[in-house]
């Protein structure tokens, strides 16, 4: 997690010490950011585009777990979470603001591993950290992110498109986050229960990455301007297939149905499922936090998509009537139910 050879209290340097220390070295590339930290409220200037914000709440215990989660991956995980809700409205993810609270067991250089991972993801989908706050916190470490983009009133994608006829597509592969999440609560167990067993994590690095180190889809929206295709609706995958094509449907007031066997599924995540005894589909239906971009088109697009590398057309949107339903591998059909994760229910 961090070096306890290395340990300086946060108290030495106080809030606004703290501040200071984690924002010296910001640099600002963006050209609608006029202000940035370092007065009472950023600045921004948008020329006359859509402003698109959104907000996460990440919590210890509940979101996450130290005991696995490196720290300098969960600042970059807590900043693609939410450039993925702005790349879900089809717009440029151009600033963050973050803010912690954090209890007196976390010396400075656990706070600064954290705000590493931070400014990496900030760098690599060039985004301007321009502003936060800092708190003490009894109840754990608590990261909350604001994301704030812009797009042309033209280009803003909403989940509330969707029309009867239209393709269901998504991107990436499905299940691989849950699956990686399965697989660090499984060697946690077994540390718990003897610390001198090391995790067994060899050759499933990309489960374990898609649940510790996901990247948010900014590609995507790039190349379906490329190709000028835009979606009817769109929204991004952070409770699983069923539950946010369900909210695509529900929101556009359409039904839809869904095939098994297009749902797309790394090997790695198809082969770890059996090995926990549990259906891929299932993982991929119901998991979540794949953070991948769930989106329909206009089937006059489909000579556009089809052989587009990372998007999978998976089923398409029929009248309301129809109601949602899954087209299972053996032609059977089912009510598309989601089991989506709910924080209120369960923790990490």
């Amino acid at each position: 997690m961090f070096d306890n050879k290395e340990r300086t209290n946060i108290e030495e340097l106080g809030e606004f010490g703290l501040i200071n220390y984690l924002t010296k070295n910001i640099k600002l590339t963006q050209k609608s950011t006029t202000k940035g930290v370092g007065d009472d409220a950023a600045v921004l200037d948008f020329e006359g585009k859509k402003t698109l914000i959104s907000t996460d709440l990440l919590l210890e215990g509940i979101h996450f777990d130290l005991a696995y989660t490196p720290l300098k991956h969960l600042g970059y995980k807590a900043i693609q979470v939410n450039l993925s809700d702005i790349y879900a409205m089809n717009g440029t993810a151009s600033q963050v603001t973050v803010s912690i609270g954090i209890s007196s067991k976390f010396p400075l250089e656990a706070v600064e591993e954290l705000y590493e991972g931070i400014y990496l993801a900030c760098d690599k989908y060039n985004v301007d950290l321009v502003g936060g706050d800092t708190s003490s916190s009894k109840q754990g470490l608590v990261i909350s992110v604001t994301s704030i983009g812009y797009a042309d009133e033209k280009d803003v994608v909403y989940r509330t498109g969707a029309e009867e006829g239209d393709l269901v597509c998504v991107s990436g592969d499905l299940g691989g986050a849950y699956i990686g999440l399965q697989l660090l609560e499984r060697e946690k167990r077994i540390y718990l229960e003897n610390p001198n067993i090391q995790p067994d994590l060899e050759g499933k690095d990309y489960i374990v990455e898609r649940q510790l180190k996901p990247e948010a889809r900014r590609d995507i929206v790039d190349l379906l301007k490329e190709i000028e295709v835009k979606p009817t609706s769109m929204i991004d995958i952070s409770d699983g297939l069923a539950s946010e094509l369900l909210h695509i449907c529900k929101q556009s007031d359409k039904g839809c149905n869904l095939y098994e066997e297009k749902i797309p599924l790394d090997p790695m995540t198809f082969d770890t499922a059996r090995e926990f005894n549990l259906d891929p589909t299932v993982c991929a239906l119901s998991g979540g936090e794949d953070y991948e971009l769930l989106f329909t088109v206009k089937q006059a697009d489909y000579e556009k998509i089809k052989f587009k590398m990372d998007i999978t057309i998976i089923g398409y949107i029929t009248e309301p009537s129809a109601g949602c339903n899954l087209v299972t591998k053996a032609g059977a059909v089912h009510a598309l139910t989601a089991q989506g994760w709910n924080a209120f229910k369960s923790g990490v």
